[in-house]
């Protein structure tokens, strides 16, 4: 399924389910697109059947949650082993994603959460011992997500 297979209805689940899937329902979302809650249900069961909806996550508030230091470590790792390596890198405690850059140098972001700077250092010395070079560590002060406005709100059409 592609977005060119997706249709209105679709595109306004999806954005919904980004905005704030915790408090959307099936209802909610029929009574807007007048249609009914099973036909809702079905699509997101389909979506998901399709991998389009590939998950729900928690959104975390880390410090509340008492670790102190949220960072991106940047680093590189040998193109012939980008995947293999990320794939390592998220099963680190403490790491959070990794995103793979299709570039040469610096190609892997790692998003970690740490209680101190002890506990840092541990995460990234796991990464370098997987064969990860850090060249970077960055401390993130906030973060926002919002909705991929391409999907749309029937509003706004």
């Amino acid at each position: 399924m592609t977005l060119k297979g997706l249709d209105e209805l679709d595109r306004y689940i999806l954005h919904e389910l980004q905005s704030d899937a915790r408090h959307t329902s099936s209802k909610d979302i029929a009574e807007r697109m007048d249609v009914s809650p099973s036909t809702v249900r079905k699509r997101i069961q389909r979506l998901e059947d399709k991998g389009v909806i590939a998950g729900y996550r928690a959104e975390i508030d880390f410090e509340r949650a008492g670790y102190q230091l949220r960072v991106q470590i940047v680093c590189t790792a040998p193109i012939t082993e980008r995947e293999e390596l990320a794939d390592r890198a998220i099963e680190v405690p403490g790491v959070l994603s990794v995103r793979e850059l299709a570039v040469g140098e610096e190609n892997l972001l790692v998003s970690v959460v740490a209680a101190d700077n002890d506990d840092l250092t541990r995460i990234a010395s796991e990464l370098s011992e997987l064969g990860l070079a850090v060249s970077e560590e960055q401390l993130i002060r906030g973060e926002r997500f919002g909705p991929y406005h391409g999907f749309g709100d029937a509003e706004d059409e």
